[in-house]
C-alpha cells in the first residue's frame, strides 16, 4: 500500500496533463532527441541472469495443432519475427520475447473474460495456448464473447472459440480441451489462468500449481466488478521491474569519501532513484570505477547521488558516464489460501481506498451464494441481495487478521448481488487486458507482477439519481444477445445504444478494440450508425495488436476490413467505412450536417494534429469526445463532455525538446544524436535535392519564387539544384558507387580532420578549460577499408538510394561493388585555415550569411534549361518498415560510422529503427485495458450522466503496475460584466436580416455595442483580419457597408463552399469602461 501511495504522488501531475500522443512525443523526444549530457536512455539489454520463469517440474504441452500456413512453432530455436512483433519488441525486448516463446499457457473458461485474455496472450506470442471450458454457449455469453455467434448457441465454448483464436497468430498453436482439469494435465503448462471458476476449483488448482512452481492467475468479472489474483511461486525472478530504458548521465565531479558523491552535469536532472544500481565508464582519474560491478546509489539531489567508499581510489580528473544497470529481483508469492487470509491489494482507484477489502469479502460471498443455490443472484432481486449480504456478514465475522473488514459497506455488497449475473464487454476488456499482461510477466520475468490481489469496480456507470433502483423485470433475461448487459442496466440503455450515431476516427489498434466493444454492447445496432474512417492500409506489423486483421488482409484498407470483421461478431451493427483524413480539406464531407447528426466522437488517432483538430470540431458542434492512447504499457483515457469538462486542447504540454543543431553537426555525444544526423542525411541526400531539382524542371515559377527568398537562401537553393543536375548527376551505376565512396570520405574522414584542425585535441577555452570536455567528445577520422563490412554497408546502401533518386537501376551484388571501389581514386584532402565552424546554436544564429550576387547570376546562367533534362528525378520518402529498400541499411550504417568517429557505442538495427523511425512501442494488453475504460465512459454518456464526479479520466502503467483515476477537470469559467462563460459557449448570430439582406460590418459592430455593451476592437476569421480599430480610415469606410461574407471572401481571397453553413469569428473587445475583456467566439450563420 505504501508503495502504491508513493506511485500515486509520483504520477499525480502526469495524470492531470497526460495526453498520450503528445505524451508519446515528449517521452520519445527524451529518448531520441535529448542530449545525453542532460539525460539519456541506453539501448542496452537487461542484466543477464538465469531465468526463473518456467517450472523445472513442468513438461511442455505436446500439441498436434500446427499453424495454418506451416510456419514453425515458437520455442527455443524459433527466430523472432521482427516484422510481426516489432512494436511489441520495443515494449518487452528480445530476451523477454524469447522466454515467452517457451511458455505453454492454459486459459480455463471461454466466456467473455476468458476469450479476451486468450486473444491478448495469443497475439503476444507464447509457445502455445490451450483453451478450456466444459460449458456450452448461452445467450448471455454473446454480450461479451466476440468469437461466439448465435448459431453457436448450445455448442461447447472452447471448441467454438479455438479455430477463431487460432487465426490470430500463425506462430501460436491453439488447442481446445473440454474435460476435467486433472493434476497430470496441469503439469504441461508454465502458466494456468482460471476464469468463470468456483472457489473450490480455484483453491484446488491454486494449491497444486503453487506446489509445482506453475504460475497461477485467477481472473473474474461480475457485472461492474472485477477481480485478479496472481501467485507466481516462492521464487519469482523479475529481470526488469518497470520496463524503462536504463538512464545515463555525464559526470562533472566525484568526491573521495566513505560515501563518494557523484555530481552530474547540471543541465538536467539525472533521473535516478535511491536503490538503483549503476556502473561507470570513460572516467579520467578515478579509473577504479570504470567497468565496476553494479553499485547501489542513494540520491542526494537532482544532480547528485552517493555511491561506495572512494577514499582509496585515485583522484578524479574529469569526464565519465554513469549508467543505470537493471538488477534482477526475487519476489515471494503466497498461495491462494494464505493470501485470502492475509490479502495484499493493488489499488486501482485512490478515491476508493476501502473498496478492495470490501470486494474481497463480496466476491467470497458470491461464491458461497452460487455454491448454496447453484446459481448467481437474480439481477436486481432484493431478496437475493439481502441473502448475499447475510452471507457476507457471516464470512466477514469468520475472517481472521487483515482479511476482516471493520464495517461492511452493506449498500456495496447488495450492488454486487444486483449485478453479479451481468457480463459486460468493457469490464472484461479491462480485466482481460490486465490478466493477459500478468501472463506475460509470468512467462518473461519482465515488469512487476500484481502482488497479489486487484479489485476494480465501475459503479459510476449505474444511474446517477439518488434512490433510483432498477427493477427485476427491467433486467430479466430475454434470450437476447445483450442479456449479460441488460442484467446490469436494463432494457432502456439497450434501446438508447441501438440509436447512437458515432464517428470513430482511426481503425488501428485502439480503433479495432473500440469496434469490438461497440459490437458487443450493441452500439448502433438499431437506427443508429457507426462511421469509421482511416486512410491507412493494413501492414504486417499491425497484425500483432490490431486483432480484426489477418495475414490475408495485408494491403487492404483498415476501415473497410475492420467494419466487415465486427459485422461477423454482431450482424445487427450498422457500420460504414471511410478512407478519409480528418482535416480542413475533408470538411465538405464531414460538414455541419454530418457533425450535427452525431451523438458523439471516439478518437483512435496516432498524432497530435488530428487529435487537436477533432477536439476543435467537437467543441464547435458540442459533441462528447472519447480520447485515449497508449505508449507501451502506459495508457490514458480522457472524456470530454459539452458544458461540463475542459477539452483535450485545454491543457498545454511543454514544448518538445530538440537536439541543438551544432550538437548534431559537430559535437554528438549519444547514439540518438548520430541517428538523427543520419535521418537528416537521408533527407538531405535522397529527398530534398531531387525534390527541389524536380520543381525547377517542372514549375515555371520556381526561379521567380526562389529569387525572392531572403538572405543567402536563394543562392543556397540554386547551388543545390545545380549540384543535383550537373555536378553530382550520375550516368551509370559506377557513377553512383563513386559518389557514395566520395561522400563517405567527406563525412567520416575529411570533415572530421577539418574539425580537429579548427579545434585540436589539446585546445583550451578562453577560461583555460579543455575544449574537448563533457559533453563534447573528441572525434577521430576513419580510414576507408573494403574489408570493413560497415564501410561497404554504407556505400552499398547509399549508391542504391542515389541511383534510385535518378531513376538508374541499382545493384544487389556486394562483391561487384567492392570491385568497383578498388578502382576508385579518392581526391586528396588537406584541412584549410579560415573555415568557420560554429560551436553553439547562438553563435550560428548570430552569424551573417553573405550573399554573393555574382555567384547567383552565374548559377542562373549555368543551370541547364528545364526542357533539356533527359531523366526523371525520384525523391525518396523514408520508409522504416521495408527491409529491402536500403533505407534502414543507410541509416544504421551512417549512424554507426559517425558513432565510431566520436567513440560512441553503436546500436543495432532494431534500436536504430525505434529511434530513427520514431516508432511508438505498443502491446495489445494495454490497448484492450484502455479501451475497456473508454467504453465504460461511453455507457455513462449514452445514459445522459451530468455530474462531473460520475466520469473518470484514467492513467495506467501495467508494468509497475499503477492505476490512477480522477474526475475530469471542469471547463474553466470566464466572465465579462456578470456573464459567465466557458469554451463551450459562444455568441449566436444569424447573418440574414428580416428584410432578406445580410448583416453588414457596421451592423455587426453596432449589434455588439447595443445588445452586449461590447466595443469590438479587432475581428478576425481564421487568419484573416476583417476589422481593427487601427485600420486606415479609407479601408474602414470601404468595409463598413459590405456584407460580412463579402468581406471574408475579399480578405481571404477564397470562396465560401456551399457546404459552409456558418462562419467562426474571433473577437477582441472592450467593455464600456474601455477595459479589455475576454469573450466567447461568434458563430455567424449564413445559411
Amino acid at each position: 500500500m505504501i508503495t502504491q501511495i508513493l506511485y500515486f504522488f509520483l504520477y499525480a501531475h502526469w495524470l492531470l496533463i497526460f495526453r498520450i500522443v503528445r505524451g508519446i512525443q515528449e517521452v520519445f523526444s527524451t529518448m531520441s532527441s535529448s542530449p545525453p549530457s542532460k539525460k539519456r536512455r541506453l539501448s542496452g539489454t537487461e542484466t543477464k541472469t538465469g531465468s526463473n520463469c518456467s517450472s523445472s517440474n513442468s513438461v511442455r504441452t505436446d500439441l498436434s495443432h500446427t499453424p495454418a500456413n506451416g510456419m514453425a512453432k515458437n520455442g527455443n530455436d524459433a527466430e523472432i519475427d521482427e516484422g510481426l512483433y516489432s512494436r511489441q519488441l520495443y515494449v518487452l525486448g528480445h530476451a523477454a520475447m524469447k522466454r515467452m516463446q517457451n511458455s505453454n499457457v492454459l486459459i480455463s473458461g471461454m466466456r467473455g473474460l476468458g476469450v479476451e485474455i486468450a486473444k491478448n496472450v495469443i497475439l503476444g506470442g507464447v509457445r502455445s495456448v490451450t483453451v478450456h471450458d466444459q460449458g456450452i454457449a448461452e445467450w448471455r455469453d454473446l454480450s461479451s464473447q466476440f468469437y461466439i455467434r448465435e448459431e453457436d448457441l448450445g455448442k461447447n465454448r472452447a471448441e467454438v472459440s479455438q479455430p477463431r483464436l487460432a487465426e490470430l497468430n500463425n506462430y501460436v498453436p491453439v488447442a481446445a480441451y473440454t474435460s476435467t482439469l486433472t493434476d497430470d494435465f496441469l503439469t504441461k503448462f508454465q502458466v494456468v489462468v482460471l476464469t468463470n471458476s468456483t472457489l473450490d476449483e480455484q483453491q484446488q488448482v491454486g494449491e497444486f500449481c503453487h506446489s509445482k512452481g506453475i504460475k497461477f492467475i485467477i481472473a473474474d468479472t461480475r457485472g461492474l466488478f472485477g477481480q485478479l489474483f496472481c501467485d507466481f511461486g516462492e521464487e519469482m525472478i523479475v529481470h526488469d521491474t518497470n520496463g524503462e530504458q536504463p538512464l545515463s548521465a555525464m559526470i562533472s565531479m566525484i568526491t573521495k569519501d566513505n560515501k563518494g558523491v557523484v555530481t552530474c552535469l547540471d543541465e538536467a536532472r539525472h533521473g535516478f532513484e535511491s536503490g538503483n544500481f549503476v556502473t561507470f565508464s570513460e572516467i579520467q582519474g578515478m579509473t577504479e570505477l570504470n567497468g565496476c560491478q553494479p553499485v547501489e546509489i542513494k540520491v542526494l539531489g537532482p544532480y547528485t547521488f552517493s555511491i561506495c567508499d572512494t577514499t582509496g581510489f585515485t583522484d578524479y580528473i574529469r569526464g565519465g558516464i554513469v549508467s543505470q544497470v537493471k538488477v534482477p529481483k526475487k519476489f515471494t508469492f503466497k498461495s491462494l489460501s494464505s493470501s485470502m487470509a492475509k490479502p495484499e491489494f493493488i489499488m486501482t482507484d485512490f478515491a476508493k481506498l476501502e473498496r478492495p477489502a470490501q470486494l474481497h469479502v463480496g466476491f467470497q460471498a458470491i461464491h458461497a451464494f452460487q455454491k448454496k443455490n447453484n446459481r448467481l443472484p437474480t439481477p436486481w432481486n432484493q431478496a437475493d441481495g439481502e441473502e448475499l449480504l447475510s452471507m457476507a456478514r457471516e464470512l466477514n465475522s469468520a475472517q481472521t487478521e487483515s482479511a476482516q473488514v471493520e464495517q461492511l459497506d452493506e449498500a456495496l455488497i447488495k450492488k454486487i448481488a444486483f449485478v453479479a449475473a451481468g457480463d459486460l464487454a468493457p469490464v472484461n476488456a479491462f480485466i482481460g487486458g490486465l490478466a493477459a499482461q500478468e501472463v506475460m510477466k509470468a512467462c518473461t520475468g519482465k515488469f512487476m507482477p500484481i502482488m497479489q490481489w486487484l479489485y476494480f469496480d465501475a459503479l459510476e456507470c449505474l444511474p446517477e439519481e439518488e434512490g433510483v433502483v432498477l427493477t427485476e423485470e427491467e433486467c430479466a433475461p430475454r434470450n437476447s444477445r445483450y442479456d449479460g448487459q441488460i442484467a446490469v442496466f436494463g432494457t432502456k440503455l439497450q434501446e438508447l445504444l441501438a440509436k447512437q450515431r458515432y464517428f470513430l476516427v482511426g481503425a488501428g489498434a485502439i480503433g479495432c478494440e473500440l469496434l469490438k466493444n461497440f459490437a458487443m454492447i450493441g452500439l448502433a445496432s438499431g437506427d443508429g450508425e457507426i462511421i469509421v474512417t482511416d486512410m491507412d492500409t493494413i501492414e504486417k506489423s499491425n497484425l500483432n495488436r490490431q486483432f480484426l486483421f489477418r495475414q490475408s488482409d495485408v494491403t487492404k484498407m483498415k476501415s473497410d476490413t475492420a467494419a466487415a470483421a465486427v459485422k461477423q461478431m454482431n450482424p445487427s451493427i450498422k457500420i460504414t467505412g471511410h478512407q478519409n483524413k480528418v482535416d480542413a480539406e475533408t470538411e465538405r464531407i464531414y460538414d455541419d450536417d454530418f457533425f450535427e447528426s452525431l451523438d458523439g466522437v471516439a478518437n483512435a488517432l496516432d498524432n497530435v494534429d488530428a487529435r487537436l483538430y477533432m477536439d476543435r470540431r467537437c467543441v464547435y458542434y458540442r459533441k462528447p469526445l472519447l480520447e485515449s492512447g497508449t505508449l507501451g504499457t502506459k495508457g490514458n483515457v480522457q472524456v470530454v463532455i459539452p458544458f461540463l469538462t475542459e477539452s483535450y486542447s485545454s491543457s498545454q504540454d511543454p514544448p518538445e525538446k530538440s537536439i541543438p543543431i551544432c550538437t548534431l553537426k559537430n559535437f554528438p555525444n549519444a547514439i540518438e544524436h548520430t541517428l538523427q544526423w543520419a535521418r537528416d542525411e537521408f533527407e538531405g541526400l535522397f529527398k530534398q535535392p531531387p525534390e527541389n531539382a524536380k520543381q525547377y524542371l517542372k514549375d515555371p515559377k520556381f526561379m521567380e519564387r526562389t529569387l525572392k527568398l531572403t538572405g543567402g537562401q536563394s543562392a543556397e537553393l540554386l547551388e543545390a539544384v545545380y549540384k543535383t543536375l550537373v555536378t553530382d548527376c550520375p550516368h551509370s551505376w559506377v557513377d553512383c558507387v563513386t559518389w557514395a565512396r566520395n561522400h563517405w570520405q567527406c563525412q567520416y574522414n575529411n570533415n572530421i580532420r577539418q574539425l580537429l584542425h579548427n579545434f585540436p585535441r589539446d585546445q583550451l577555452t578562453s577560461s583555460g578549460a579543455p575544449f574537448w570536455s563533457v559533453p563534447k567528445r573528441c572525434p577521430h577520422a576513419i580510414e576507408f577499408s573494403t574489408s570493413n563490412d560497415l564501410h561497404i554497408d554504407y556505400v552499398f546502401a547509399a549508391a542504391n538510394l542515389f541511383a534510385q533518386s535518378y531513376g538508374i537501376e541499382g545493384n544487389a551484388d556486394r562483391a561487384a561493388v567492392v570491385k568497383i571501389l578498388q578502382e576508385i581514386q579518392v581526391p586528396p584532402f588537406t584541412p584549410r585555415s579560415g573555415v568557420r565552424i560554429h560551436v553553439s546554436d547562438q553563435e550560428l544564429q548570430n552569424s551573417n550569411s553573405s550573399v554573393d550576387d555574382s555567384r547567383l547570376e552565374e548559377l542562373k546562367v549555368l543551370l541547364p534549361p528545364p526542357e533539356s533534362a533527359q531523366f526523371e528525378l525520384c525523391p525518396i520518402e523514408f520508409e522504416k518498415d521495408d527491409d529491402t529498400n536500403f533505407h534502414m541499411d543507410f541509416i544504421v550504417a551512417a549512424s554507426n560510422l559517425r558513432a565510431e568517429n566520436y567513440d560512441i557505442p553503436p546500436t543495432d538495427r532494431h534500436n536504430s529503427k525505434l529511434i530513427a523511425g520514431k516508432i511508438i512501442p505498443a502491446i495489445a494488453t494495454t490497448t484492450a485495458a484502455v479501451v475497456g475504460l473508454v467504453c465504460l465512459e461511453l455507457i455513462k454518456i449514452v445514459q445522459g450522466h451530468k455530474k462531473l464526479e460520475s466520469f473518470k479520466n484514467g492513467f495506467m502503467n501495467l508494468s509497475l503496475p499503477f492505476f490512477a483515476f480522477s474526475e475530469p477537470i471542469a471547463a474553466r469559467r470566464h466572465k465579462y460584466y456578470e456573464i459567465e462563460w466557458t469554451l463551450w459557449d459562444r455568441f449566436e448570430i444569424t447573418g440574414l436580416q428580416p428584410n432578406g439582406e445580410e448583416m453588414t460590418l457596421q451592423q455587426f459592430l453596432s449589434y455588439f455595442r447595443n445588445e452586449h455593451r461590447l466595443d469590438i476592437t479587432m475581428l478576425s476569421q481564421g487568419v484573416s483580419m476583417l476589422y481593427s480599430f487601427f485600420m486606415p480610415p479609407p479601408k474602414l469606410r470601404e468595409r463598413l457597408d459590405l456584407p460580412m461574407t463579402e468581406i471574408v471572401t475579399k480578405v481571404s481571397k477564397k470562396k465560401l463552399g456551399k457546404h459552409v453553413k456558418a462562419l467562426v469569428f474571433e473577437l477582441c473587445c472592450n467593455d464600456l469602461t474601455d477595459e479589455d475583456v475576454e469573450v466567447p467566439y461568434v458563430r455567424y450563420t449564413i445559411r
